[in-house]
């Protein structure tokens, strides 16, 4: 098979780079450099150039407060960039696998794990550009995936764990909200789960050979942003005081979700995976860094 992964230079790229160096499939890796996958041209063409069977979308415009200020941007690489890569799939045939977001529950408020059909509601741009991304696949009706996760972070690029890790080994002390409440993702899991999900789109008699499905991977556990900055903290060996503090000590333009623990019952029935805790998947991130 031939696998295009979009946005390889970032977190989940990297890690898709990773899990798939003992496949037998062809993996392409492009970032905007090799694709500009804003450009539907530029898509179509390398789809059906390179045969494309699956597509893993990585590609985002992940900063959440900038993209109050420019929602055009956002938009055009989380929703009308996945219209273009969903378009491409539906005229070769292909499979789109997309990553979204919990920030597409952003104002719900609930203190119960997100399921996948509860109702969107975001709260800010990021949110919004992502449930678009979202919809285009749906409406334009190719074969897809969509993944929501959560607080995704890694060895590469910037992440909450690698700014915790700077920040605790500079500074006394330090404060972290503690009422925004989630779980962690290392993005080597989910990337290890992708792969789980490819194998199981080959297999001849899958029940997934007509996808069009929606899933929520996060690790498994509860915590805040406060607990998260201390056990990093103590897991990097830095010594510093960490006191929790209320969201509006630190006002942001987006208001960020305060509760967006997902529900993985779904993905773990549909692909029999057991989830690392949040915890023990730190560690091994850590120990790499």
């Amino acid at each position: 098979m031939n696998i295009l992964v979009t946005g390889a230079n970032g977190q989940l790229g990297n890690e898709m780079r990773i899990v798939s160096k003992g496949s037998s499939d062809c993996y392409i890796f492009t970032d905007v450099e090799e694709l500009d996958i804003t450009r539907l041209d530029a898509v179509m063409k390398f789809v059906k150039d390179n045969n494309i069977n699956i597509v893993v979308n990585c590609a985002a415009y992940t900063n959440v407060d900038k993209a109050e200020d420019d929602e055009m941007t956002a938009e055009r690489i989380n929703a009308q960039a996945v219209e273009y890569l969903a378009k491409a799939c539906k005229a070769n045939d292909a499979t789109l696998i997309h990553i979204s977001t919990d920030y597409v529950f952003g104002g719900n408020e609930s203190n119960t794990p997100r399921k996948e059909e509860e109702p969107a509601n975001p709260t800010g741009a990021y949110g919004r550009t992502k449930l678009h991304g979202e919809q285009a696949i749906q409406k334009i009706g190719c074969k897809h995936i969509i993944i929501r996760t959560a607080w995704l972070y890694s060895e590469f690029g910037n992440n909450f764990v690698k700014t915790m890790r700077k920040l605790t080994a500079e500074r006394d002390n330090l404060k972290v909200v503690f009422d925004q409440v989630g779980t962690p993702t290392y993005s080597l899991d989910l990337a290890t789960v992708i792969l789980k999900i490819i194998e199981e789109l080959k297999t001849s008699n899958s029940k997934l050979q007509t996808p069009n499905s929606i899933y929520n991977y996060s690790n498994e556990g509860v915590t805040s942003w406060y607990d998260f900055a201390k056990e990093i903290c103590e897991l990097s060996g830095n010594v510093c005081d960490i006191q929790p503090c209320h969201s509006d000590e630190f006002p942001s333009k987006v208001k960020r979700p305060s509760y967006s623990v997902l529900d993985k019952t779904k993905i773990k029935n549909t692909f029999n995976i057991t989830i690392p805790h949040w915890k023990d998947s730190l560690k091994k991130c850590i120990s790499k860094l």
